[in-house]
Parts: C-alpha cells; structure tokens; sequence
C-alpha cells in the first residue's frame, strides 16, 4: 500500500504521539501513527498516575508551567472524568521554616546560593506559600483549596510524629491507567477521522526507513493481520519517540545536538492492606532523607509508591527497577509512615521509565524542567520536528502546539482544537461515587453480566462499557457473546476479545499490561494467561501450537521486567 503527500507521519504512540494524531484529525489531516513497540508502552505506563500542577516547579520560578499544568488538570477532571479523578494529597513538614533560605535562591535562580540541606526539608511556611499560589491559579471548583494541620489532629494520617510536626493538605488529580488514557485518546481519533473524512492509520511493532522522501513502514512480528509492508510519501514526520527521540533522528540521518536527558524513575506497588488503611483513601506526598520528593498514593487497590529520579545512558527500554532502588523506596515510606513496616516481601510488583526530559548539563536531575518544545530540523527532503520535554499532565497541550506548528507547514490555519473534546466514555459519566453503583446494576440487568464485571471493565472503558459488553456492540464488531471471566478475575473473556479484534492487541503483554489492566491485579493466574493466548490464536494474532511458549515467555517477562509472580 502506498500513500501520498498529504498525511502527516507520527512516530511513538506514548500519549503525546496519540494527541497529536487527535489534533490533526481533528484539523481535517490525514495521520499514520506509528510504534516499533506498542500504544504507550513506554514512559506513558512508566508515570506516578499524577495529574498534576506540579507545586514544586514554583520554587524555580516556573509560573508558567505551573499554570499550564492546572488547566490542563481542570480539563482533564471535566473531559475524561472515566479516568481522571481528584485526589487528596497530604504532605509532612518537620518545621516551620524549613527550605525558606534555599527555595529563595532557587526561585531567583542564583546559581551561587548554597545548595538545600535534606535534612531540614520544607517548612509548613513554605508549602503554605506554595499552595496558596497553587490555589490562586487553579480556581477550580471540582477541587478544594489548601489547608494547614497540626500532625496530631484528628483526621490526618499517622505520619511520623516524632518527626513531622505539621500536616498541609491539598489536592492534585490521579489517572489510575494512563494507557487506557491514551487508547481512549486513539479511539477519539478514529471517530474524528471518519467525521472528517480523513485517514488515520496506527501500526504498532512497525519499523520505518526513509528513503529520500519515501518511508517503507514494515511489520516487526509476523501475523495474519499484521505482514503487509506500506509506503508514505509523507508532508511531514513527526517525531514523538520520547526518550528515543535522539536514537529516532539518527535512524532518519537528521544531523542534531543531543536532545534528550531522560532520567530514570521507579515505582514500586504493594497490596498491603495494613498500609492502604493508613492513608485512608488519601495519598502523601513528602520528602526522603536525600530532599526527592516521594509519592505514597493509593491506587485501586493497591498502592503506588515513587519515585527515583536517577541519570540513565542506556536503551530506555532496558529501564529495570533495581534493588538498592526499591530499598530506597520502601525506606523512605517507613520512615514517613512507621506503622506500615514494609518489607521487601510486600511489594508486589514494580516498574521503571526514563522521562522524555530534555538534555542539560543540571547539578541534581530533580531540577531539569518539565516543559515541553517544538524542535525543528534542517533537512533536505521531508521536513521533520521533534517533540522534546513534556509530561503527562500536558499531553494535551503539547500537541496543540505542535500541530500549529504542522498546520502552519502545510499552509493550513488552525480550525479546531480539543480543549472542550471529551474523551471517549466520558459520556453520561458521573462523578459521584454514590449514583455510580446503580448505573452499573442496570447495566448488569440489561446485559447479564454479574455487576462486579460490569465496574471492572467501567475503570478501563468508562460509558463506552456499553459498547464492549453490550450484544448489539458486539454484532456490529463480529464476534460472539460470551459471558465467561478469566480466571482470577472479574474482566469477562469478552473484553479481551474486544481489546485483541478493535484495539489492536497484538501479544500476551499487550492485554495484560495495557488493555486489561492485569498487572494490577493481586491473583494474576498461569491459566488466565493461557486463555488470553487462546484467544490471540482465535484472531490469528498467534499461531495455535505457540501458546505454551507464549505464556512462559510472558511470566518470564513478568518476572524480569516488574517482579511480578504468576499464580
């Protein structure tokens, strides 16, 4: 197949490269989105799940993107409220005038001024400071403004009080999946794309070489499905392979300074039920001994505890958590917590990812800014741009920007934006906790799927469960009704049919990993891994005498790459 000069090539699916597709389509442009691996598998499903202003960017100074960060979070609650919700954060301080002295010279940038002292960490005068900022420019009313606690008051979490004499709270806002954010953002797409009457196209485990101002994008695995090699004469390429921007643009023989300076970070989960009770539903958000900030949030349920920040040179996605990190982890939340007393034997599983941050030559890493560019290269032939920086509470942003920049290449003005799209499921949800559980037993009734599997496939899909489960749904993607579950979970084998025929879930760890959401599970079974490799072989995503193999290379995946054990 070969296409013509008007379609814009996009390469990394992570969630910025899935927004700006969204972007584009939306402005009337033809895309092809493409990956070597698959949607957001790489720093996308690597993040703490925050949405977030990002309260410590004030003390650079960085106003800006403070404010950027806060709208983006208010339209993020509105738009995609099936994924996004407010959480409460509380954060310890030890004083009152702790940080003070230092944040001063941070804030003005005087490199000469002495550096923090760890020990001291921030005073509950300076995160007052700080939230009253943070409250001034969000001006939401989804969430409530700042508030100042003694630690032994009533209702906050038994932090350390021999330690911290002062509680804030606040809150910021949680994806519990950004990958299923991004297949959302995907499927938004695809819609628009048909309204618009444009192409979108996503090929996923695809290489791509440019030959003079051709690009041939040819399969990585072989499948029925999946074996046919393309042609795009393409108006522009853009290069969205976060970490891998730099490796990107010499693969495509674009000259270019270093661009990226990613650093790594950890996060390790526990479903410790000891500790979840601790935090009550809320989440902490303090400092470890060496001054890096530590998230402690619960996450469905289990817990989300991170992050490292540490400088990483090799291939990103050979980003492991590592030992002396996960000791550094659980450490610090024993020593902010006492009571929870984690081990190494209560982390369930863990994960690592290095950021798409720009290169600079920072003292500390924690200090690189999360802002996003737009570069644009000097090439003869097909003009090319690179997305730098960014984080996943600006995604949206970002490929607003980036496509004017597109738009302006091609000669095109900018029609339409996403500031008030909603994504896809977010029709007719709702908020409230306490009416949510009666639009799930009607479901149930109306489809006949138990209730509990109705809100397990609601957390991954939000309104558009109908679509998944529904009989009339599935007639229209053709395939059968079938009402059975993996085993160990309350997900219908149905879902995964729907994730393998209509979201292009090409492996084993497509569907655990990012469609379905099994590594966060407590009961990941050996024998729900082979019904989902059956159900690969039934596409013809997998040949029917590979599944045995397939499953043992999927918990030996699981067990390198996140410590994840199958039952």
């Amino acid at each position: 197949m070969k296409a013509g000069h008007d379609t814009v090539l996009i390469l990394g699916a992570g969630i910025n490269g899935c927004a700006l597709a969204r972007e584009l389509v939306l402005n009337g442009v033809s895309v092809w989105l493409v990956d070597t691996a698959d949607i957001a598998s790489g720093a996308t499903g690597g993040s703490s799940h925050l949405i977030h202003g990002g309260l410590r960017y004030l003390e650079y100074g960085d106003f800006e993107l403070v404010k950027e960060s806060l709208s983006e979070r208010a339209r993020l609650l509105r738009l995609a409220p099936q994924f996004v919700r407010p959480l409460k954060l509380w954060i310890p301080s030890v004083n009152r005038l702790g940080g003070l002295s230092s944040a001063t010279g941070r804030f003005w940038g005087w490199k000469w001024w002495p550096a923090p002292q760890p020990k001291s960490g921030r005073g509950s005068w300076l995160v007052r400071a700080g939230l009253a900022f943070y409250d001034l420019y969000a001006r939401d009313p989804l969430v409530p403004r700042h508030r100042v606690m003694r630690a032994t008051a009533a209702g906050t979490p038994p932090v350390n009080r021999n330690k911290y004499r002062w509680l804030s709270s606040y809150y910021d806002a949680q994806v519990a999946y950004p990958e299923r954010l991004a297949m959302a953002i995907v499927e938004d797409a695809r819609r628009l794309a048909t309204i618009h009457r444009v192409n979108f196209r996503v090929f996923t485990y695809h290489r791509t070489v440019l030959t003079g101002e051709a690009v041939e994008i040819s399969p990585l695995l072989q499948t029925d499905v999946n074996q046919f090699a393309s042609t795009l004469d393409p108006a522009m390429i853009v290069n969205a392979t976060g970490a891998w921007v730099d490796e990107t643009l010499q693969r495509l023989h674009v000259p270019s300074n270093r661009l990226m300076g990613g650093t790594k970070g950890s996060h390790i989960f526990t479903f410790n039920p000891r500790l979840r009770e601790l935090l009550g539903g809320d989440g902490i958000y303090a400092e470890a001994p060496d001054g890096r900030p530590i998230f402690i949030t619960p996450l469905d349920q289990t817990v989300l505890i991170g992050t490292t920040d540490e400088r990483f040179e090799g291939p990103p996605e050979k980003a492991v958590a590592t030992q002396h990190e996960i000791a550094y982890l659980l450490d610090a939340v024993n020593g902010i917590l006492p009571d929870a007393k984690l081990t190494p034997d209560d982390v369930d599983f863990h994960y690592s990812a290095v950021r798409p941050l720009p290169y600079e030559n920072a003292a500390t890493p924690g200090v690189i800014t999360r802002r996003h560019a737009v570069v644009k290269h000097d090439r003869m032939g097909v003009p090319v741009i690179s997305l730098v920086g960014g984080k996943l509470t600006t995604m949206r942003s970002l490929a607003e920007s980036a496509a004017g920049e597109v738009l302006k290449h091609l000669g095109r003005s900018v029609t339409e934006n996403s500031r008030e799209l909603q994504v896809t499921g977010a029709l007719d949800h709702r908020i409230d906790s306490q009416s949510l559980p009666l639009v799930m037993e009607k479901f149930a009734a109306r489809t006949g799927f138990p209730a509990t599997s109705v809100a397990a496939v609601w957390r991954l899909y939000g309104s558009w469960t109908h679509a998944v489960l529904s009989s009339e749904g599935l007639q229209i993607f053709g395939f059968s009704f079938d009402r059975t579950l993996l085993d160990g979970s309350d997900l219908p084998c149905q879902v995964a049919r729907y994730a393998i025929r209509c979201e292009q879930a090409q492996t084993l760890s497509d569907l655990v990993e990012r469609r379905l959401m099994l590594l966060y599970h407590q009961r990941l079974t050996k024998a729900c891994l082979h019904r989902l490799a059956e159900l690969l072989a039934e596409a013809g995503r997998l040949p029917a005498d590979q599944i045995d193999t397939a499953v043992a290379a999927e918990i030996a995946r699981l067990k390198e790459r996140y410590g994840k054990r199958v039952e």
